[in-house]
């Protein structure tokens, strides 16, 4: 259920009022941090994407501590709980999604150069242990974030708002051509 005013999309300019959602779904697989995960809804609400889909550890809005970092994100986001990543995978799959992996790998491909296929879903992992290899392996893309600073890597919530964005900007920029 969209719960956003029919007027709020012609307040953000002929370049974003063609989206009505995003197409993208995020799975958060065992992430911990309950800021985490409530920052990732209020990411998510800000772009405007499908769904969260929390599995694994990840805790959910049932924690009344998300809504912390959330800011009532949590109240106007869909999300779904599931304890098998994999399957859910496999259904966004069947559904014509593209699975993208953030994640540094051997193979993946830097996020500006990507060229997702819409609708794509984003998978992010356990803030130390990154994705569980059987995800990754079932995932049809892997993609990093270019990092140059010595710790070579940034935290979660981060990475989700930079590939967001990152996304919004490419399906804005399919919109808008002729």
């Amino acid at each position: 259920m969209d719960q956003y005013p029919a007027y709020q999309a012609t307040t953000l300019g002929a370049a974003y009022a063609g989206i009505h959602r995003l197409p993208v779904q995020i799975l958060l697989d065992n992430v911990r941090s309950l800021y985490n995960v409530g920052s990732f809804f209020r990411t998510a609400d800000a772009v405007r994407a499908e769904a969260l889909v929390l599995s694994g550890i990840t805790p959910t809005p049932r924690d009344p501590r998300i809504a912390k970092t959330a800011l009532g994100a949590e109240s106007s986001m869909r999300w779904t709980q599931h304890t098998d990543a994999l399957s859910v995978v496999e259904d966004l799959h069947v559904r014509g999604y593209q699975l993208a992996a953030i994640e540094t790998s051997l193979h993946a491909q830097d996020l500006f150069d990507w060229h997702p296929s819409f609708p794509v879903c984003v998978v992010f992992g356990h803030e130390v242990d990154g994705i569980s290899a059987a995800l990754l392996d079932r995932c049809d893309v892997h993609v990093r974030i270019p990092t140059l600073g010595m710790k070579q890597s940034i935290n979660v919530a981060t990475a989700g708002g930079v590939v967001l964005y990152e996304l919004l900007r490419k399906y804005r920029q399919l919109q808008v051509r002729p």
